[in-house]
């Protein structure tokens, strides 16, 4: 029976032993079954791929705007779900590529020109856009334009006067870079030339076609031209020392002769001159015996009259000098005394002045 009992009781122990094994077995199990969750869930999400997604297709809206006298140079722009601008070139076509699907708005412009239609609207779907995208232009009333170019070097561009002629005429002046423009010009043919002092240009004038636009690029070469000069000697001294010399012809200028009776005009282009020395008459007379406000002083070119009064006002003075008179020319003078009632005397005797 002690056997018995003790095999029971051996028993026992065995069998709490056991228990408790099987305790601790479970709890370990408790406490890992998650984290075999969370290992299994970690592999599950490093173990995914992503696959690149293909590009995106574009597609292009194309057209013409017609005629091409409006249409070629017009700008085109694109609004809506994407922006651009274009200019149709010369036949008037344009495109635009590279858009995504959507919708868009397409509208030409240009100066002196309105479209028919104003716009239009298009939607790209999948595929390039080649119709219902055209314009008719029609040019505005009255349409203006511009003619423009540039004069080079600026030394004989700058300030160089430039003429227009042709369909209207017009001047104007180079400013200090050599550029001219002319405005407000119609449709018609034109001719501009320019012009400096002292200056050649190739070309010498150039035609232009104003057609629906502006003209640029009418441009020029300006040469300096060599310059010479006139010289002389009035003589003698007495005579030609500070006397005063006038040029006509291809220019004109005056100068006065040096104490030597030297003279000289410089600064001359090629050209016919005529240098001549400004001749005048040098002219006095005795005082009246009775009491008098001033003299007049009257000139003829036939012997005994008709004259003509040449003083603007009373002389004052018993002397004048008499510049405006020709070379070669024979002159008649007499003098008259006014007095204070304004009541003029007769005429004095006659002196005559031979002009060389």
């Amino acid at each position: 029976m002690r056997l018995d009992q003790n095999e029971s009781q051996f028993g026992h122990i065995r069998a709490q032993k056991i228990g408790t094994r099987a305790w601790h077995a479970f709890l370990v199990a408790g406490l890992f079954a998650p984290m075999v969750l969370l290992w299994g869930c970690s592999g599950i999400v490093s173990g995914q791929s992503t696959q690149s997604s293909p590009p995106s297709q574009t597609y292009s809206i194309s057209g013409t705007i017609s005629p091409v006298a409006g249409g070629s140079g017009a700008t085109v722009t694109l609004s809506g779900a994407a922006g651009a601008t274009a200019t149709a070139n010369s036949s008037g076509n344009y495109t635009f590529s590279g858009l995504a699907n959507g919708t868009y708005t397409v509208t030409p412009s240009r100066t002196g020109y309105t479209f028919s239609p104003s716009s239009v609207n298009v939607t790209v779907s999948g595929a390039n856009v080649t119709t219902g995208l055209n314009f008719t232009a029609t040019a505005t009333t009255n349409p203006t334009y511009s003619i423009s170019g540039t004069i080079s070097p600026t030394v004989g561009g700058s300030g160089a006067t430039v003429t227009l002629s042709g369909a209207a005429t017009a001047s104007t002046t180079a400013d200090v870079a050599g550029n001219y423009s002319f405005g407000g010009l119609a449709n018609g043919a034109y001719a501009v030339t320019p012009g400096h002092t002292g200056y050649a240009f190739s070309p010498t004038s150039q035609s232009a076609t104003v057609s629906g636009a502006n003209v640029t690029g009418i441009n020029f070469t300006a040469t300096a031209n060599p310059t010479f000069s006139i010289s002389g000697t009035i003589s003698p001294t007495a005579g030609g020392s500070a006397a005063t010399v006038i040029l006509s012809g291809a220019a004109s200028a005056t100068t006065t002769a040096n104490i030597s009776g030297n003279y000289t005009f410089i600064g001359l282009a090629n050209g016919a001159y005529t240098p001549q020395v400004a001749h005048s008459a040098a002219l006095s007379w005795t005082a009246s015996t009775s009491t008098v406000s001033g003299y007049n002083l009257y000139r003829g070119t036939v012997n005994g009259g008709p004259y003509t009064l040449i003083n603007p006002s009373l002389l004052t003075g018993l002397s004048y000098t008499d510049t405006n008179v020709q070379s070669g020319a024979t002159y008649y003078y007499v003098t008259t005394a006014v007095d204070n009632s304004g009541v003029q005397s007769l005429n004095s005797n006659q002196v005559t002045a031979v002009i060389p």
